[in-house]
């Protein structure tokens, strides 16, 4: 499982360095394979290469005729580039991924259980604070959540 929050640097030709601690797992569990697409959020979402074949298929499986389902493949199937860790641990992030995101100096590395979100850095931060800012007394909780303890 991937946690954890990490202040990342993007270089000059769109490269990070991947946290130590997440290194030596993503090479045992894909051998450095990893593929990145976009999120609805604008950021990236960063998969090891097993894990996205994963959900790669589930998106596949959608039916095509439900306009959500064509979006949702069009988006995340359609951005998804394979990448490979090189021998310094780093990380080739493409220009229109980078884009996508706003990424520019300053990342995030948000550690999402079998996967990594990457955020701007300023734009993590904005949306981070909005979140726990908010009002959550409503009690309009999804079914799902309201038997879990925190």
């Amino acid at each position: 499982m991937f946690r954890g929050a990490t202040k990342l640097t993007v270089d000059d030709k769109g490269r990070l360095v991947m946290p130590t601690r997440h290194r030596d797992r993503l090479r045992e569990q894909c051998a450095g394979q990893l593929v990145i697409t976009v999120d609805r959020d604008q950021c990236l979402l960063i998969y090891p290469l097993p894990e996205w074949e994963l959900i790669e298929r589930k998106l596949m499986a959608l039916p095509t005729l439900q306009p959500q389902a064509r979006r949702l493949q069009r988006l995340m199937v359609g951005h998804a580039t394979d990448t490979q860790l090189d021998a310094h641990g780093r990380l080739l992030l493409p220009p229109e991924l980078r884009e996508f995101a706003g990424l520019h100096r300053h990342a995030m590395l948000i550690g999402q259980g079998g996967r990594f979100e990457l955020w701007d850095e300023a734009r993590w931060m904005e949306r981070r604070d909005v979140w726990l800012k908010s009002d959550d007394s409503t009690g309009t909780l999804p079914a799902d959540l309201e038997s879990i303890s925190l």
